[in-house]
């Protein structure tokens, strides 16, 4: 039989024998005397009464498989209810007996005597054995066991104690822990002492030899992160850390589990406050459409759909492989939900606008959040005609087929590229974003579009950039040492996005806090520094001048619009001054389509700078050569 199933066994033997000898010695404690003479009868039938009282109600709870190495306050809590009650069973049953033979006749004081010495007994022995298997479990050996602080004194702090102590195999003896608030200084949490604020680390470090510093602080700053690993690595020791608030959101990540400082933690912003009840009245119950689903944002966002119980979400996109991988995750999260929302998965081109209307109508979608799109740059410079055909023409496509099926609202991911473009990219996101306008101007419908900043961990992402080049050896390769950019986490942006989506009225464009801008070399050194590394002496950093349509320094806003604070202190709304710029638009998409289809990129970005007066395309390119066309089986047959 299995050794904890034994050791329960026991536990029962000695139950057993526990009881009657708590109540022996209460019994002589009353009477202040060895001889129970008096009493016998009643202590016998009493005592036997309670043992098996006791013993059912400690198996009926199944305290008797409890496993006591592990076992934590609620356990015990649970077997003094369960002693308290037999206890309180057994005396009445006792009384019963007694009014009815006096011989079973006992003090009136003894069960109130008895009571906590049985619960001495029976809680102690479980305790002792606690003890006893906390010390018996196999230990890391020494060569590999770290003595490590922990930073942050709070509730995840407290949880990571019990962790490190309830598992010695981590192979980490805790030396004490750091917390800021000066009121938590020498006090114990779980037996190990609050020693200090992030100051005491080097001390601490060459006092105790700490080979490790946790930080314990999902909710804490990008700031303090960063201040803590410097402190930490000018201290020659590691850091490591718990997952950030973002990380738990999703439910795939506990505060337990332990990993090294990770870039996002060194960005790391205060918390969004999400109303997650305004969120979920609108997405509940409703068929809702994700354009681009398989991408970093739309992943994302289907992700959040999720959980606010939709009756259908449809995945929308062009990629088959990012698409299936997706509709597999959710499928595998709908599973375990009762009455889950149905998952579909649409492979189509938003630029197929007869596909698109298809779709609209067999699906008849209320919402769209609508994340498809080309964002890289530099390729979009180089490949005009897909931006314009992708960025515009797929969103008018889809604009136009939710009009006409009578789509409630209507979310477009935008881009800080969209202020003041010097790219096709972001003039084309600019002129989209003219067209959720429109379109909300035309529908009286909540058409909107979000615009924020870089995500990190996106594909084309600067990270994944530089996490490539570092592994690769190196350089790390940045276009100007000037240049910033805003960043946001993938979940925080979408949270902020269903937020956006709860507040549109009417062609708004939103504006999402981005909080500070870093700078890409500060990025890249960050980066070399958690990877173990130092500029210069491992990896260089080689500077290679700005690529075509990039900016040194991202805007939040154009100069014919102004800010506008929303009911949420992170979303805000780029109120348009003038509308202007939409007297000639569909003529100009026209115009747009037409050179898409000839095309002819000088046209197109002529007529991009005429909706896009701040967007200045490079010099005058020469028409390209077209091709004279021949139908080969014609002149076969021809000939």
């Amino acid at each position: 039989m299995h050794m904890r199933h034994w050791r329960n066994r026991y536990l029962l033997f000695l139950d057993l024998i526990l009881v009657p000898l708590a109540i022996y010695a209460g019994l002589l404690l009353r009477l202040e005397q060895f001889t129970v003479a008096p009493f016998s009868t009643g202590f016998f039938s009493f005592s036997a009464l309670a043992t098996v009282l006791t013993t059912l109600l400690i198996y009926q709870g199944r305290l008797y498989r409890q496993h006591w190495g592990y076992a934590s306050l609620g356990e015990l809590l649970r077997l003094g209810r369960a002693v308290t009650l037999a206890l309180v069973l057994a005396t009445l049953l006792q009384l019963l007996a007694a009014s009815l033979q006096p011989l079973f006749a006992l003090p009136r004081s003894l069960p109130f005597i008895a009571l906590p010495l049985v619960l001495g007994a029976i809680l102690s022995s479980r305790l002792l054995l606690r003890l006893f298997l906390r010390r018996a479990r196999p230990t890391a050996s020494l060569a590999h066991e770290h003595k490590v602080l922990i930073m942050g004194a709070g509730a995840a702090g407290a949880l990571m104690v019990r962790e490190l102590q309830g598992n010695p195999q981590l192979g980490k003896t805790i030396v004490g822990l750091l917390d800021d608030n000066p009121q938590l200084h020498g006090m114990a949490i779980h037996g190990v002492w609050v020693l200090g604020d992030r100051s005491a680390i080097p001390r601490l470090v060459e006092t105790h030899h700490v080979q490790q510093v946790i930080i314990a602080m999902p909710r804490a700053s990008g700031k303090a992160i960063r201040s803590i690993m410097s402190i930490c690595a000018d201290a020659g020791v590691e850091t490591l850390t718990m997952p950030g608030l973002y990380e738990l959101l999703d439910g795939k990540t506990q505060v337990s589990q332990i990993r090294h400082v990770e870039i996002t933690d060194l960005l790391r912003r205060d918390p969004v406050e999400t109303d997650l009840e305004s969120v979920r009245q609108l997405i509940t119950g409703e068929v809702v459409l994700v354009t681009g689903g398989g991408g970093s944002i739309g992943s994302e966002l289907c992700r959040q759909i999720v959980r606010c119980h939709p009756a259908e979400l449809i995945i929308l996109g062009h990629g088959e492989n990012s698409v299936f991988e997706i509709q597999q995750e959710l499928q595998r999260l709908v599973s375990q939900q009762a009455n889950g929302p149905k998952i579909r998965a649409v492979i189509a081109d938003i630029r197929d606008g007869q596909r698109i209307h298809s779709l609209m109508w067999r699906y008849r979608p209320s919402l769209v959040f609508h994340a498809a799109a080309h964002k890289h740059v530099p390729l979009m410079e180089l490949n005009p005609i897909e931006a314009v055909s992708n960025n515009i023409l797929g969103t008018r496509n889809l604009l136009d087929a939710a009009m006409n099926m009578g789509v409630e609202r209507f979310v477009m991911i935008s881009s800080d590229k969209a202020v003041n473009p010097t790219s096709v990219m972001g003039a084309t996101k600019r002129i989209a974003e003219m067209l959720v306008h429109q379109a909300a101007a035309m529908s009286k419908r909540p058409f909107v579009a979000v615009r924020f900043g870089n995500v990190l961990g996106s594909r084309g992402s600067v990270i994944l950039t530089f996490k490539r080049q570092i592994a690769e050896g190196g350089p790390i390769t940045i276009t100007d040492p000037e240049m910033q950019r805003y960043f946001m986490t993938i979940p925080e942006a979408v949270q902020l996005v269903l937020q956006a989506a709860v507040l549109g009225k009417q062609g708004e464009v939103f504006l999402l806090d981005m909080g500070d801008p870093v700078k890409i070399v500060d990025l890249a050194r960050d980066m070399l520094r958690l990877s173990g590394l130092e500029e210069g002496r491992d990896i260089d950093i080689v500077y290679t001048g700005l690529r075509p349509g990039e900016k040194l320094f991202e805007e939040l806003f154009t100069k014919n619009e102004r800010y506008c604070a929303t009911s949420h202190k992170k979303v805000f709304i780029a109120e348009r001054a003038s509308s202007s710029e939409q007297e000639h638009l569909f003529d100009l998409i026209t115009q747009l389509e037409q050179g898409v289809q000839l095309d002819n990129e000088p046209a197109l970005l002529h007529t991009i700078s005429e909706l896009v007066p701040e967007y200045q395309p490079p010099q005058p390119l020469l028409a390209p050569h077209q091709p004279k066309i021949v139908p080969i089986l014609a002149s076969k047959r021809s000939g």
